[in-house]
């Protein structure tokens, strides 16, 4: 069996010291509530320790739908945190209200099981990963934050709060293609209303995204939690984070699927 690329290797994480479950709380109390905590009140210090914050979190906020995985750069350990089910919603949609301050926007590409990928002693290859996905979809990721001091927020603290997660746009999926697996070529327009605010081509930041899904199938087997199938799988930022003002239309056009929209 083929090695893992070093900057993938599979490591579990730590465990954890923090109180979890209290941190899960003020975190899912200030997400029902649209309100924000201090970041010192989640005491993650390390990358373990938020992840046991995000499992508690999703324990008590819903089931998991998906996942968000990235890598600040080629050779940088990726990092990812379990999405909501409940923050999944179609292109098309229209977001309104307290819980939507940042309207933080990402054009990305994502990827939905058809098989799981469930824990197991050894770990998975890439072409196992690659046999497991049924489709490829274009979706918007939203950012919001659950912390009042999120500029000034260390990593953990952001890691914790599921990455800055508030929810997910997706698109129509098309036939899965290892192709995918390569966005060095990948060109994407996001507009707001009518305005071009981002034309990019092959600007991701870590373009192997096969190798974000190896990592991510086997971070999730040594978290206990395996992948399952139907969850969708998103893969970083081909746009950057561009911020939407109130009344905005977002459209995103990634080339070879159909394009997608959120309404704010």
């Amino acid at each position: 069996m083929a090695a893992l690329p070093r900057s993938l290797t599979i490591s579990a994480p730590a465990v954890a010291e923090v109180d979890a479950e209290a941190a899960a709380l003020a975190l899912s109390r200030a997400r029902r509530d649209g309100r924000r905590v201090l970041s010192a009140l989640l005491q993650s210090r390390n990358r373990g320790e938020a992840y046991a914050i995000q499992d508690a979190t999703l324990a008590a906020i819903g089931p998991i739908g998906g996942w968000k995985v990235g890598a600040p750069g080629a050779g940088r350990e990726p990092i990812c945190a379990p999405l909501p089910a409940a923050g999944l919603v179609p292109s098309g949609a229209a977001l309104r209200g307290s819980a939507w301050h940042l309207r933080g926007t990402e054009a990305e590409v994502a990827f939905r099981l058809g098989a799981d990928l469930p824990p197991r002693a050894w770990p998975y290859t890439r072409d196992e990963v690659a046999r497991a996905i049924e489709s490829v979809l274009p979706v918007i990721e939203l950012a919001e934050t659950r912390l009042a001091d999120w500029l000034d927020a260390d990593r953990a603290a952001l890691l914790a709060d599921l990455l800055c997660h508030g929810g997910l746009v997706l698109g129509e999926p098309e036939a899965f293609d290892a192709a995918w697996f390569d966005l060095k070529r990948t060109e994407v327009v996001m507009r707001f209303d009518e305005q071009v605010v981002a034309h990019t081509v092959g600007e991701h930041t870590h373009p192997d995204v096969g190798g974000l899904l190896v990592w991510l199938a086997n971070h999730c087997m040594a978290r206990g939690a395996g992948l399952r199938a139907g969850q969708i799988v998103t893969t970083g930022s081909c746009t950057g984070m561009l911020f939407a003002s109130q009344g905005t239309a977002v459209h995103v056009e990634v080339a070879g699927l159909a394009p997608l929209s959120v309404f704010f």
